[in-house]
């Protein structure tokens, strides 16, 4: 199908982190856009929907009604059920069907110059990062993340986690979890990491290796053993790492410097050993290691170093990305937070105990299944991140309705962590809803802690954790 076609597209979930940036580059590209989301028939995040109303998105009830032609194309997720009425009303009609990941990919495989990022943690972070310095390059870049960008959010777009640029630059994280990263043709492939996630070791070093393959440049993460040994599947590599003096990228020994809220640190270039200053405005190790992703997978687009590195200064982060909401007069800090899986969450609580002052982590986990998968490597990264001062707060898993299966909770996972923990280890409780532990919180923090938000596939978050910030 031709991306110069005008369409009409229906979205089914058009509100989900992962939907919505896509609704509005498809909008963006001249295309008609409609959809349907359980959380707008159940009334959650009204302003979300209210704001997508506004400027030109359809809305409908999820009952199949927003479907009434045959040319209409039904965007839907592949594991969707052919119950759904959407799907059925769909087939009634004759509707062609395609996954987000296959509209998305058509897009991006048609843009001239395309940066695919990829790898098990930090790619919405490094897709921000990256198409800052493009934009800041001028190649107004077409960026799709899943996470809100600061430096293009504004009044008129709170939730610009796409932007529409020229059409000659895609930039997208891609996701290995499905296995849709097979879709994706980059002219630059940038791998970050290999760690176990949603799929084996085995499939993801071949979906890995086969992304690095697939471009005409690989620019890959020296400091990560498994993205490492793919480095030999990739087209003219590039690579960088904090660590690893073998990377043609990399930080200058010694050069760190951590402030409360950010860092600096000196970027080398050992191809011409050319040193660059760098100053960014989030703090910790893994976002020092996704700029210097940022700057080589743009270097390898043609984005001077240096430029990449100037841009980087004003790079403003990510909504819910170690996004610090303020400090409560009783001087208690409040972050809200996406760390969801083992990785992530070890990132976001090693940055916290970079600092000084007592952690009250929340954790709302996202959902049973990955509970059941993840609960035991999520129990142990709390138990050895954190220490006995920390407190560990767990209500239970997010869940907006369907047959998961509930019977394995997170107060399995609270008591592994105590476990784990021993005696003179972080202490965990488990608090059945989020409001009580809301108020938990409330009832034990002290001027000094820095209290934590962390979860996913809930927009709701947010608002409780600035709601604690005004309780507090």
């Amino acid at each position: 199908m031709s991306t110069q076609q005008k369409r009409s597209y229906f979205l089914c979930g058009i509100g989900g982190s992962g939907m919505l940036p896509l609704a509005q580059i498809v909008k963006g590209m001249g295309h008609t856009v409609g959809g349907s989301d359980r959380s707008y028939d159940q009334g959650r995040t009204p302003e979300k929907f209210a704001w997508l109303e506004s400027h030109g998105f359809q809305l409908f009830p999820q009952d199949g009604s927003g479907l009434t032609s045959g040319d209409q194309v039904l965007v839907a997720s592949a594991a969707i059920e052919d119950t759904v009425p959407e799907v059925a009303r769909a087939k009634a009609l004759g509707c062609p069907r395609q996954t987000r990941a296959e509209l998305l990919s058509e897009l991006f495989n048609a843009a001239p110059c395309s940066l695919a990022v990829g790898g098990t943690s930090g790619k919405s972070t490094t897709t921000a990062m990256l198409g800052w310095i493009m934009e800041e390059a001028g190649r107004r870049p077409t960026i799709m993340n899943g996470a809100v960008m600061k430096n293009f959010a504004g009044p008129d777009n709170p939730f610009a986690s796409a932007v529409v640029g020229s059409g000659e630059v895609f930039v997208s994280e891609v996701d290995e979890s499905d296995g849709s990263i097979a879709l994706y043709l980059p002219t630059v492939s940038l791998l970050l990491n290999v760690s176990l996630d949603h799929k084996s070791m085995d499939e993801l070093r071949v979906l890995f290796g086969d992304f690095l393959e697939r471009a005409e440049r690989g620019v890959v993460n020296a400091d990560d053993i498994e993205a490492f040994r793919l480095v030999a599947r990739a087209n003219e590599p590039l690579t960088f790492g904090l660590d690893n003096g073998c990377a043609a990228l990399g930080i200058v020994e010694g050069s760190v410097a951590e402030q409360h809220e950010g860092q600096t640190a000196t970027v080398i270039d050992r191809r011409d050993d050319s040193k660059h200053a760098l100053a960014l405005t989030m703090p910790g190790r893994h976002n020092l290691s996704n700029a210097l992703a940022a700057i080589a997978a743009a270097n390898a687009a043609g984005v001077p170093v240096a430029d990449g590195v100037a841009a980087l200064g004003s790079f403003k982060g990510l909504a819910r990305r170690f996004d610090v909401l303020g400090t409560s007069k009783r001087g208690v800090t409040v972050i809200d937070d996406f760390g969801h899986n083992p990785e992530k969450a070890r990132a976001t609580l090693r940055t916290l105990k970079a600092q000084t002052g007592r952690v009250i982590a929340f954790f709302q986990p996202h959902g049973y299944g990955p509970l059941r998968q993840m609960g035991n490597e999520l129990a142990q990264t709390f138990a050895e991140e954190l220490g006995p001062d920390d407190l560990i707060l767990m209500c239970e898993p997010v869940y907006f309705g369907g047959t998961v299966d509930r019977s394995q909770g997170s107060e399995r996972i609270v008591d592994l962590i105590n476990a784990a923990g021993g005696p003179n280890g972080v202490r965990a409780e488990f608090i059945e809803t989020r409001e009580d532990c809301g108020q938990r919180i409330v009832e034990l923090a002290q001027s000094g802690d820095r209290v934590v938000v962390m979860g996913a596939r809930d927009d709701t978050l947010t608002t409780f954790a600035e709601s604690l910030l005004q309780r507090l």
